[in-house]
């Protein structure tokens, strides 16, 4: 069966509902695929320690707010919820169970096609994020390691491993909350950290988020706002340098705009690190049967894996002309804004050193108002 619709949103999680919510205000017609179930679907299968790393005042979609007696960073389940309210707030009906297979720009309008649909539609928005498909990387030796290997999108919690040693491999924020995790499980969790790299607090001085802060300097020249910051940081965090850990040449908000990395916001990792509760390790040359070998020539013994390695959005997959958007690496070039191929926006898709809920909100009555006036 084939469709016509004005715009399609591929996504129901923040970035779909967000657009979804701009557009309905607007007077827009749109519809919303979803390849799952339930809106927020990615939300749901993280680990169960998880909480937002921004403050839920910062961290509202378009059209409503967080629950005021909410904690100052919503737990995982929290977010769920906020989503399923804010469904059910703007009266929005994704089409669940619509994976979109193939998106092509055809005779001067898009084509998408799902499992058993054809839509045909003058303006899409991908909302299907940043992080849609795990990265896991390799080593020698790897295939004959006995303990368990697996993503970090795919762990709990640590309760299998009270006792026993995992290595985590990264230094992200998913990397270093889950190694606290482990810490607080009982178990013996080690970090391999391969490159330089900059930590900053949630909080300045257990006080004032630290994101907001980077809502200041965000119109600043990135090199300005890391000269500027970096005395508080300094003072919070101190010199990560005498716990083995390299230091990025740059700052945290060059960090970004380069690298489209956010750096650690530190939620006590950095404590466990000092008192030896989490140990950091360079990078990994190989692994044995029983255990991993570092580049320095370290052994250590091993009973599990943790690939805090990331994420790529895998764009290819289904967008025919994803190379007319995106760089060599398979990102988008711009999100939130018009892109190269006419009618096609991307939502979500940058980290920001404001919070990334914040963005998605800014993005999405961005293109929400460009599609009006188009």
């Amino acid at each position: 069966m084939t469709r016509v619709v004005d715009t399609l949103i591929i996504g129901a999680s923040a970035a779909g509902l967000a657009t979804a919510a701009c557009l309905k205000e607007s007077g827009q017609r749109f519809e919303v695929l979803e390849a799952s179930n339930v809106v927020g679907r990615a939300w749901r299968h993280h680990y169960d320690r998880l909480h937002l790393h921004t403050p839920k005042s910062a961290s509202a979609l378009p059209g409503l707010v967080m629950p005021s007696d909410w904690p100052r960073y919503p737990t995982r389940d929290q977010v769920v919820d906020y989503l399923e309210r804010y469904r059910v707030h703007h009266r929005l009906e994704p089409r669940f169970g619509q994976k979109v297979t193939h998106l092509e720009r055809h005779d001067n309008q898009w084509v998408a096609t799902t499992r058993d649909e054809e839509w045909r539609t003058r303006s899409v928005v991908i909302a299907t994020g940043a992080n849609r498909q795990p990265v896991r990387p390799t080593w020698p030796g790897l295939r004959t390691f006995q303990g368990q290997v697996m993503h970090s999108s795919e762990y709990r919690n640590g309760d299998p491993w009270h006792g026993r040693s995992v290595l985590v491999v990264g230094f992200g924020n998913s990397a270093c909350e889950q190694a606290i995790d482990l810490v607080e499980r009982g178990s013996q969790p080690h970090l391999a950290v391969r490159s330089p790299v900059n930590v900053i607090p949630r909080d300045l001085f257990g006080v004032v988020p630290v994101l907001q802060l980077g809502v200041l300097m965000q119109h600043l020249p990135p090199a300005v706002a890391d000269a500027l910051a970096w005395p508080m940081i300094r003072a919070s965090i101190g010199d990560i340098r005498k716990v083995g850990l390299r230091k990025l040449p740059y700052g945290p908000n060059t960090q970004i705009a380069r690298d489209r990395h956010i750096p650690l916001l530190d939620i006590g990792t950095m404590e466990h690190i000092r008192a030896g509760r989490i140990r950091v390790h360079g990078d990994i040359e190989r692994f044995t049967e029983d255990s991993v070998v570092f580049t320095d020539g370290e052994t250590l013994v091993l009973d599990a894996l943790v690939l805090a390695t990331g994420y790529r959005p895998a764009l290819e997959e289904f967008l025919v002309q994803w190379r007319a958007v995106c760089d060599p690496n398979g990102i988008p070039l711009i999100s939130g804004s018009p892109t190269a191929l006419p009618g096609l926006y991307f939502c979500g898709q940058f980290v920001s050193p404001a919070g990334m809920l914040r963005q998605i909100r800014i993005e999405a009555g961005r293109i929400a108002a460009h599609i009006a006036h188009a």
